[in-house]
């Protein structure tokens, strides 16, 4: 088969597309037949060879973890799929037996590992998996779309946290793939104003699409100033960090209300000073997102996504044959793309 692996430790590339041996599936796995695959930040962080990744991966590495596929082996001892079911893979492989596992929290597992990371990954004509981590979609559900039901995750636990978004002034400050999805789903669990900023067109144009009331250019005009003109001075209710940057991170604690919402998910990338004076003034709430939550996060994202209330089909900038794989992560360096989707030759 065809997979695009990790090949050289080497910042902005290292990537190759090569002959790969399948591997069938053991005790407990299932093997999957792709059907499309996402391009995702940590994807571009493995491509860009991130401290924190090359401190752990061992080349060469088959990547990708955002995937939709047909089970073609089903291992010894699995039961909640079967030979031909077409599943999602959840990214975080968990243990099951620590603490935070056993606390219902297995999305923050002690023991994770990834696919594309820890074992090879999607971005192949097959990929064999635990069978815990696959989550069984309907036949007819397109992998393009089932492949982005992981990130979309990570969008639906965003605005369920804390207050969440109903009757709510929503800021979402970074519209990637996963911003640009928590707006649709700020859109479609009843916010009163979803506010996003970003430094991209492309990507303010796509928040547009996907619901979003105003879309500000981040570098071009104060976004604090445009929230507490939205809001009668009040500020947002809820403001999700989704850009990783230093001015993101300022601009969506300047733009809270008193008392609001602040949720992180993108963390800058390195420490940067903080007020505390002006955080216990201003006294928001912090709140934290990883990934998602296990299994309850998938069953809300998925009834938004079955039932049609969001569209995840504008996020979808490209479609490449796996071939042409490294074009993908060249579009996104570009600032060319929104979520590149990768497909099997055949």
């Amino acid at each position: 088969m065809l997979a695009l692996c990790k090949t050289e430790p080497v910042e902005g590339g290292g990537v190759a597309v090569r002959k790969w041996e399948p591997r069938d599936a053991g005790p407990g796995e299932i093997r999957l037949k792709v059907g499309a695959a996402g391009i995702c930040g940590t994807d571009m962080q493995i491509f860009n060879w991130a401290p924190r990744m090359a401190r752990r991966m061992q080349l060469p590495r088959v990547l990708g973890h955002e995937v939709s596929g047909i089970v073609d082996q089903v291992g010894e001892g699995v039961t909640n799929v079967a030979l031909g079911d077409h599943v999602s893979l959840e990214s975080h492989i968990f243990c099951g037996t620590c603490r935070p596992c056993r606390l219902g929290n297995a999305h923050l597992c002690n023991n994770t590992t990834y696919p594309g990371i820890d074992i090879d990954g999607a971005f192949a004509d097959y990929v064999t998996v635990p069978a815990l981590i696959a989550w069984k979609n309907p036949k007819d559900l397109p992998h393009e779309t089932a492949a982005m039901l992981e990130p979309f995750g990570i969008g639906v636990h965003a605005c369920l946290e804390g207050s969440g978004v109903s009757g709510q002034t929503v800021l979402i400050n970074g519209c990637g793939p996963i911003g640009l999805m928590a707006v649709a789903v700020a859109r479609a669990l009843g916010a009163s104003r979803v506010i996003a900023a970003d430094l991209n067109p492309l990507r303010l144009k796509t928040a547009e699409i996907m619901g979003a009331d105003r879309a500000i250019k981040a570098d071009e005009e104060n976004v604090a100033d445009i929230v507490r003109d939205m809001t009668g001075g009040e500020g947002a209710d809820v403001g999700i960090e989704f850009s990783g940057s230093e001015p993101g991170f300022r601009a969506v604690f300047d733009s809270l209300c008193k008392g609001g919402d602040f949720r992180l998910v993108g963390a800058p990338p390195r420490a940067i000073p903080v007020d505390f004076t002006w955080w216990l003034l201003k006294c928001p709430r912090m709140v934290n997102i990883h990934g998602r939550r296990i299994w309850d996060t998938w069953q809300r994202s998925t009834e938004l996504v079955y039932s049609g209330a969001v569209d995840l089909k504008p996020i979808q900038s490209h479609i490449l044959p796996l071939s042409e794989a490294a074009e993908g992560f060249e579009l996104i360096r570009r600032g060319e793309a929104v979520k590149p989707l990768l497909v099997p030759e055949g």
